[in-house]
């Protein structure tokens, strides 16, 4: 039996759920880098878009990241711990809505993974569960937005930095994932599941959710937060 763990959502807000182990496992189509059981979160506003705008760049080009809802919002710590590493420095760079860019992006995939793993998580932040033997991972981080360091001791909900667009990114988001060893290049990939939560499905009423994990392309924000 796989015993899953529980977190809490490392953010406040609303928040798009992308690649929710939900749907499928490996939730992200690899069992590479500890990702088995990851989940992406986008920010939202309260109209469900990621952006401010869109324009001829949405549809040609790239965008910049200021754009978008999630950048720069604060990334909480979802589970008390230890800061066991922390990787900073990686560009925040432009974000990608087009097809016309989003298919060469895809396709320097390879090139990515050999490049190792920050080209892949950006800046990113490590923590050891409280009781040790399983790590949390937050990674697409904001460059120069760090406010823990290796060695701080962390407690639920305490802010870590804030949301990017660093490493393997086509636009604004967190990346969370729970996993058994502090090197991304040879972990394995763990269960979890989040606490108190509110949760707007594609259809239906929004509802509250005691733990679980999000539906693929539900909005969610920690039930403590949001009540609207």
């Amino acid at each position: 039996m796989v015993t899953e763990t529980v977190l809490s959502l490392p953010f406040d807000g609303r928040w798009l759920v992308q690649n929710s182990p939900a749907r499928r496992v490996p939730s992200h189509g690899t069992d590479l880098l500890g990702e088995r059981y990851a989940i992406d979160f986008v920010g939202v506003d309260d109209r469900r878009r990621t952006a401010d705008r869109t324009d001829w760049r949405t549809v040609l080009s790239t965008e910049p990241p200021e754009r978008f809802v999630s950048f720069g919002r604060p990334i909480l710590a979802p589970v008390d711990g230890i800061v066991v590493a922390t990787h900073d420095g990686e560009a925040d760079h432009e974000a990608r809505r087009s097809q016309l860019t989003l298919i060469p992006y895809a396709l320097s995939q390879a090139r990515r993974l050999r490049e190792g793993v920050a080209a892949i998580a950006g800046n990113h932040v490590i923590l050891e569960l409280r009781g040790g033997g399983l790590y949390a991972a937050l990674v697409h981080l904001r460059a120069g937005s760090f406010r823990v360091a290796p060695g701080d001791r962390v407690t639920t909900g305490q802010p870590l930095a804030e949301c990017g667009n660093s490493g393997n990114s086509t636009q604004p988001h967190v990346h969370i994932q729970l996993m058994d060893d502090l090197d991304l290049s040879r972990a394995r990939g763990v269960p979890m599941v989040f606490r108190d939560f509110r949760e707007w499905p594609r259809r239906g009423e929004p509802v509250v959710r005691d733990r679980g994990i999000p539906a693929e392309g539900s909005v969610v924000a920690p039930a403590r937060a949001d009540s609207g």
